[in-house]
């Protein structure tokens, strides 16, 4: 740990303690998930969720949990302060709007592929059937059979970074 330059081999205070201007005590609850040259983390934590609920949590979890738990509040602490109404929620479902977008994205390319591949058959297909066609038939330009797709759908790119709530 780092030095302090008030007492030579005192450990400097973890970034909670410093912000709650106490102690930090050798058996601190927040110092193994909260260093000192991390404060923005506390900061975030406590500003949502509060340094006595956050010690309550942590001190209910195992410690092999407390890790896990710590990075699932500083994430949702972020996305709360970024976005105080939906917070995680929102982002979640920006993302899964996103998702939907995309796949729609997808399908439509799906069914182009399709399309151009039947047509490719099509237009194949009726005259190069074998190897035995005739010198005056490969010779013909093929007729464009008509399509069984209507693919002239336009598509309206949404803007990525709008928000899925108004």
């Amino acid at each position: 740990m780092k030095e302090s330059s008030r007492k030579q081999g005192a450990p400097s205070p973890c970034a909670a303690c410093k912000l709650l201007r106490r102690r930090c005590a050798e058996d601190c609850v927040f110092a193994p998930y909260f260093p000192a040259d991390e404060p923005h983390k506390f900061a975030s934590v406590h500003k949502v969720f509060g340094a006595s609920n956050v010690n309550k949590m942590l001190q209910e979890l195992p410690e092999h949990h407390r890790g896990d738990a710590v990075s699932s509040m500083v994430y949702e602490a972020n996305a709360r302060v970024r976005d105080p109404v939906y917070g995680c929620v929102g982002a979640i479902s920006s993302l899964q709007q996103q998702i939907d977008m995309l796949q729609a994205q997808l399908a439509l390319a799906q069914a182009e592929v399709v399309h151009l591949r039947m047509r490719q058959l099509s237009s194949t297909g009726n005259y190069n059937t074998s190897d035995t066609a005739s010198p005056s038939s490969r010779g013909r330009q093929p007729h464009h059979a008509k399509s069984h797709f209507n693919m002239d759908m336009a598509v309206e790119e949404a803007n990525m970074d709008d928000s899925f709530w108004p």
